[in-house]
């Protein structure tokens, strides 16, 4: 048992943003978060940071949630113009509410 205990805490400190160590791990979890964009506060310039997002499209964002209110789900980006199935994919884990 001690053995496996030893592993864990030296598997855990080499790979410390492992999808693994995330969930054990409070602190890597919130620096994995912190690094996502919030798509409900991010400017024009930071929304075109993301894969897929130019000028045009991080306008379309702005003005989408000026007009409508901020995005209740990641799946509501689908409703602005130029945003489809496939950029939802590249989009996908990369921005946060």
């Amino acid at each position: 048992m001690k053995l496996v205990s030893i592993l864990w805490v030296t598997l855990s400190l080499m790979l410390p943003f492992s999808s693994v160590s995330a969930v054990t791990n409070p602190v890597a979890a919130e620096h994995i978060k912190s690094q996502l964009i919030n798509i409900n506060k991010a400017t024009a310039a930071e929304l075109t940071q993301l894969p897929g997002i130019g000028e045009s499209k991080a306008k379309a964002i702005v003005d989408y949630r000026t007009n409508k209110g901020p995005f209740k789900s990641f799946q509501q980006l689908a409703e602005v113009k130029g945003i489809g199935s496939k950029l939802l994919e590249k989009l996908d884990g990369k921005v946060a509410l």
